[in-house]
């Protein structure tokens, strides 16, 4: 296999890799697009190999460029045939570099993912302070800050909502709300549409 074939075969692996390393935060993005909140969670299992993944993608990358830069020996040079010396787009360096920047935007997605999703303004409104309730809920699935915007966006859409902050590295969403306007089960299923879970029976109320 000739270099140029070699380091286009790396290429491609490259971008394999890069979208499978951070596949858990692109599908509640898809999932969003679609309609389709069922998916959201579901490649959430990939997360604890991610780091493997990351580096796996630049060590084939760079091996890749490796690949693309290095001298020809003069072996490679007396075997090169007319097609290898008038690469195509597909086989040169440009190709190349944008692989590398696709990948690197695939590594950094979950860093901005919360991007795609629109927190809804709210109104100020009084509440009486015996209304107000604030509620811890275990929330089993969430990966990255995409997946915390997710769950925010969509609980933010209910009536009564003060605040809800959730937190994927604690695996929980705190949520605030004014109890003469929405209930835990409401909430609980604005979590759920997202394709996250709410572990049973692990729903804490929080002293104010």
């Amino acid at each position: 296999m000739t270099p140029n074939k070699t380091s286009n075969t790396a290429a491609y692996t490259g971008i394999f890799t890069a979208v499978a390393a951070s596949i858990c935060c692109i599908t509640p993005v898809l999932a969003l697009i679609a309609g389709t909140s069922g998916i959201a969670s579901t490649f959430s299992w990939i997360e604890p190999f991610r780091p493997y993944l990351i580096g796996l993608t630049i060590i084939i990358l760079v091996f890749a460029w490796y690949q693309k830069l290095r001298p020809k020996t003069q072996e490679e040079i007396d075997c090169a045939c007319e097609d290898d010396a008038k690469s195509s787009f597909w086989q040169s360096k440009r190709f190349l570099l944008i692989v590398t920047l696709f990948a690197a935007l695939m590594l950094a997605f979950p860093y901005y993912s919360n991007l795609f999703y629109a927190q809804p303004t709210k109104d100020i409104v009084y509440v009486s302070q015996s209304n107000i309730k604030k509620q811890t809920f275990e929330v089993a699935g969430m990966t990255c800050a995409g997946c915390e915007a997710r769950v925010e966006s969509e609980v933010n859409k209910l009536d009564g909502i003060i605040s809800v902050k959730a937190s994927y590295e604690n695996a929980i969403t705190i949520v605030e709300f004014d109890k003469t306007k929405t209930d835990l089960p409401a909430i609980r299923k604005a979590i759920e549409k997202t394709g996250y879970k709410v572990v049973e029976n692990t729903i804490k109320e929080n002293n104010r």
